[in-house]
């Protein structure tokens, strides 16, 4: 189910959330505040929603940050892990934490716009086939280091030739969908960079658009070269070989029999 549009005069507070906004964080107490008033600007009065942040662990002051965020926006909830355990098993955190039925994802470092939630939501929306859509967001213009873009897109373009994924960029963290078909994925680290082919092999459909994207305004990057494309090798022959394994039965025909309604004796009228 999409989120539905309120009218911006709607008092959204007081409705259950339609959109939770994941957001992980590691070491990003400066992006803490800024990045949830963005959140909070580009949606307030448009939607039902709320902010989960998921602090993976942080070493710094991300936690106190955070705890000291919540008074000031009753939307935001948090929670928080004891020791790093890596951003796809932070965003799955926080997709269980939730408790809207659609679910969109940013990265905690604020060089994704929360601007665009509402394009992807959009297409989203429109689609017939909500329960089994990805919409990921493609960064146009990439706002990074020469090395940085030089390594994913290496990446991008080795996952995509093994995976047959269909999308120019996996990495972005921007990303609308359906929570419970997120929750019957088969999660294991570093799958966030997977979701396209993850949703694909499991039938579904993914969508990419166009998205803004900003320098890092705040803190220091967590990944570098090896990160995007050395180390996911293992996963990616994983991926590969749940593709291959994954069997989509084409449903001939059902049969069901006529239940009792609730309270119906199944046995009234037999015999003894």
């Amino acid at each position: 189910m999409a989120p539905q549009p309120l009218e911006p005069t709607a008092n959204t507070r007081e409705l259950p959330p339609a959109l939770s906004v994941v957001v992980p964080l590691h070491d990003e107490a400066e992006n803490v505040r800024p990045l949830a008033l963005e959140i909070r600007d580009a949606l307030e009065g448009k939607v039902a929603y709320e902010i989960v942040y998921v602090d993976d662990g942080s070493t710094d002051n991300t936690w106190i940050a955070i705890q000291d965020l919540t008074g000031e926006l009753p939307r935001l909830r948090a929670i928080r892990h004891a020791a790093c355990a890596g951003q796809s098993t932070a965003i799955a955190t926080g997709v269980a934490f939730a408790r809207a039925p659609v679910i969109a994802t940013l990265d905690g470092d604020g060089q994704n716009d929360p601007a665009d939630i509402a394009k992807l939501i959009e297409v989203f929306d429109a689609a017939t086939d909500r329960q089994r859509l990805l919409v990921a967001g493609q960064r146009a213009k990439r706002r990074d280091t020469f090395v940085k873009r030089l390594s994913s897109r290496v990446a991008n373009g080795v996952r995509s030739r093994m995976l047959g994924d269909r999308t120019p960029d996996t990495g972005c963290g921007l990303k609308v969908f359906d929570r419970n078909a997120f929750l019957v994925l088969p999660h294991f680290d570093h799958m966030h960079r997977f979701l396209p082919a993850l949703f694909l092999r499991n039938g579904g459909r993914v969508v990419s658009v166009p998205v803004n994207h900003r320098p890092r305004a705040r803190g220091v990057s967590k990944y570098g070269l090896f990160d995007r494309l050395w180390i996911g090798i293992v996963d990616l022959f994983g991926v590969m070989w749940l593709k291959n394994r994954r069997m989509m039965p084409e449903i001939a025909e059902v049969a069901t029999g006529d239940m009792p309604s609730d309270g119906e004796n199944p046995n009234a009228g037999a015999d003894g």
